[in-house]
Parts: C-alpha cells; sequence; structure tokens
C-alpha cells in the first residue's frame, strides 16, 4: 500500500495520475498548502524540502519518496509499466519526463507566478516565461507530429507533461496552431485513470469561469510563493 501526501496541484497530479494508470492501490492524505502543512515537522521527516508530492510505501520499510518525477519512476518500476527496460526506449522516456521537470514545470510555474499570483505585474517577465513556455510548447508540438507519444509508447513521461500542460489557459499561455499537442491533450484526457488523478485529492475548480474565484485564489497563493 502506499500513502499519497497530496494537494490539487499539476506536481501532486503527477503522483495521483501516475497511480491510478498503474492501478497501485494507495491511501491519500491531503496536504493543505495554504496552511503550510508542508512545512510541518512531520512532513519535513518525509520531505525536508517541503514540497508534494511524497508517497511512503508501506511494502518498502515505510520508504519515503519525494520529487514527483522520482515518485513517478519508482511507481513505474514498481509495476513494471510505463517505463520501458530497453535502454534505448527508457532514456527516450527519461529525455522527455526530465524535459517537463526541467522545462516545462519551472516555466509555467514561473508563468503562474508572474501572470497571477504577483500583485504588481511586471510585463518583461510575464513575457518572458509565457514566450518560454510556448517555445516548449512547440518543441513537443515538434515530437508528437512524428510520434503518437513523447516515447516510442505512452509512458510517465506523457503523464508528467500532461499535467503541467492541461493547465496552459491558467498560465496565459497560447497554443494555437498546435496541432500535434491538441491531438495528443485530446487523447491523453480521455483516460480514465488520468480522469480520475486530476480530481485527487480533491476536484479542482475551474477558475476561469469566475473572476472573482480566480483573484481569490491568487491573493492566496501569494503565502505559498513567499514560503
Amino acid at each position: 500500500m502506499i500513502d499519497l501526501y497530496t494537494s490539487p496541484t499539476p506536481n501532486g497530479h503527477k503522483a495521483s495520475c501516475t497511480l491510478e494508470e498503474l492501478n497501485i492501490p494507495y491511501a491519500v492524505h491531503p496536504i493543505n498548502l495554504m496552511e503550510g502543512e508542508q512545512k510541518t515537522d512531520a512532513f519535513l521527516t518525509m520531505n525536508p524540502n517541503g514540497r508534494i508530492p511524497v508517497i511512503v510505501d508501506r511494502d518498502n520499510d515505510n520508504l519515503a519518496i519525494f520529487e514527483s518525477g522520482a515518485i513517478m519512476i519508482y511507481l513505474a518500476e514498481k509495476a513494471g509499466r510505463l517505463l520501458p527496460t530497453e535502454s534505448k526506449a527508457r532514456a527516450k522516456v527519461m529525455s522527455w519526463l526530465m524535459f517537463q521537470m526541467g522545462g516545462i514545470g519551472p516555466m509555467m510555474g514561473q508563468a503562474n507566478v508572474f501572470f497571477r499570483y504577483f500583485p504588481e505585474k511586471i510585463p518583461a517577465a510575464i513575457d518572458r516565461y509565457q514566450n518560454e513556455c510556448r517555445r516548449l510548447f512547440e518543441v513537443l508540438d515538434r515530437r508528437l507530429s512524428e510520434s503518437e507519444w513523447l516515447g516510442d509508447d505512452y509512458s510517465i513521461a506523457d503523464i508528467a507533461n500532461w499535467c503541467w500542460v492541461r493547465t496552459y489557459k491558467w498560465s496565459g499561455v497560447s497554443r494555437d496552431g498546435l496541432e500535434n499537442l491538441d491531438r495528443w491533450l485530446n487523447a491523453m484526457k480521455v483516460k480514465p485513470g488520468l480522469q480520475k488523478g486530476i480530481t485527487i485529492p480533491v476536484e479542482s475548480k475551474n477558475l476561469l469561469k469566475d473572476e472573482d474565484s480566480a483573484k481569490q485564489f491568487a491573493e492566496d497563493a501569494r503565502g505559498i510563493v513567499k514560503r
């Protein structure tokens, strides 16, 4: 049994979507980021960096694993699925997983900070991160023009990138003209495990439909950004 400590964020969804897609039994422990639960002593014993998600594998001497990419690799290896063992195929998946970890995630995260969360708007910073996100989307689109999936087959690399790219509107990034990316996004969103995974630990509200809710969320999130 896996214990999942998480919140409804793209990185949190990477863990829950992977668990669902692999059909691994798990128990959910919601972490309230707004209240700073990720900074408590109990949480820091599992992840000294004070970030979600974290998993604890009860069947492996209560091993705690943090960093969403590391969690995905561990779970895929545990289940023997979604991460090839053949060296060339595995290298492709790992490359695209690291592309998300080092590019898509950080850049979209910074776009969120400057576009949504900072009270003062800095156009140069907003443009910098939104433009870089768009460039990364174009990299994905080129890859998906030559392959159905980011690796040779559907894998944790697709899950990791999808959990972030699907939130493009919140980051203020355009996907206009990226037909291959659109095709991939549509193929991903109908997978039952992913549909369930993005409701863990709670189903997120569509803040873009309610301007007041979006403003309130952004104000609350400023506290997390400062931590």
